[in-house]
C-alpha cells in the first residue's frame, strides 16, 4: 500500500502503464485462449465466451496483488495441466488455491526442490499447449508464418506478450504485402502500430 501518486501524471508512469498493460493483457489473453482451446471452450469462431468476465477478474487479480506487494497475480499456463486432467470448474482453481494456502507453511521444504526437478512439468505443460496448432492453415503462409513467429518468439524474448507481439505484427505486415486488406481488421491495425511503437520506443 506504498503509493506514489506524485509520479502518476508524468511521462514516465504513462510509459510504464503503456509496457505493463500491453504485457500483462496479452500474456492473459495469450494464456485464456491457449488453455480454454485446450479445455474445448472456445466456441466455433475460436472466441472465448464470457472473456470479459475472465479478463475483469485476472484485472482484479493484478490490482490487489501490486496492492500488497506479491508478484502478479495473472493466469498461468501451468492451468493447462488442470485442464489435461479433466478441470473445467472454478473448484479447480479453489482447490489449487487452498493448497498452496497450506504450501505456505511449507516452503522452506519445497524450497529444497531444485528448479532442474520442477522443469520436464514445464515441458509436458508447453506439450499440452501445443495440440492448437493442427488447426493452423500451413499451405497459407500468410497464417504460418505469423504463428511461427509468435511460437518462436516466446521462448527467445521470454514473454508470451513479445511472442504475440511479433506473430500481430508479420500476421499484418504479411496480409498487406499480399493485398489482402480486408481479412484485417480495424483492431488489428491498432494493434500493430501500437506495438510498432512499443518496439521503437525500447
Amino acid at each position: 500500500m506504498k503509493f506514489q501518486f506524485h509520479h502518476i501524471f508524468t511521462l514516465d508512469m504513462l510509459l510504464i502503464l503503456f509496457t505493463f498493460l500491453f504485457v500483462d493483457m496479452f500474456d492473459t489473453v495469450g494464456t485464456l485462449v491457449g488453455v480454454a482451446s485446450k479445455a474445448d471452450m472456445l466456441d466455433e469462431n475460436g472466441r472465448l465466451p464470457r472473456a470479459r468476465q475472465a479478463l475483469f477478474a485476472d484485472a482484479l487479480g493484478t490490482t490487489a496483488g501490486a496492492m500488497l506487494g506479491t508478484s502478479t497475480v495473472t493466469t498461468y499456463v501451468e492451468s493447462a495441466s488442470g485442464v489435461a486432467e479433466g478441470g473445467r470448474t472454478g473448484l479447480t482453481s479453489l482447490t489449487v488455491a487452498v493448497l498452496f494456502f497450506l504450501a505456505m507453511f511449507l516452503a522452506p521444504i519445497f524450497l529444497m526442490v531444485p528448479a532442474a526437478a520442477t522443469a520436464p512439468a514445464l515441458v509436458l505443460v508447453g506439450s499440452f499447449m501445443l495440440s492448437p496448432i493442427l488447426r493452423v492453415s500451413f499451405d497459407d503462409y500468410t497464417e504460418s508464418i505469423p504463428v511461427f513467429l509468435t511460437i518462436i518468439m516466446m521462448p527467445l524474448a521470454y514473454s508470451i506478450a513479445e511472442g504475440i507481439a511479433f506473430g500481430m505484427l508479420s500476421y499484418v505486415i504479411l496480409k498487406a504485402l499480399t493485398g489482402r486488406y480486408r481479412e484485417i481488421t480495424l483492431m488489428m491495425w491498432i494493434l500493430a502500430v501500437l506495438f510498432a511503437l512499443k518496439f521503437i520506443m525500447k
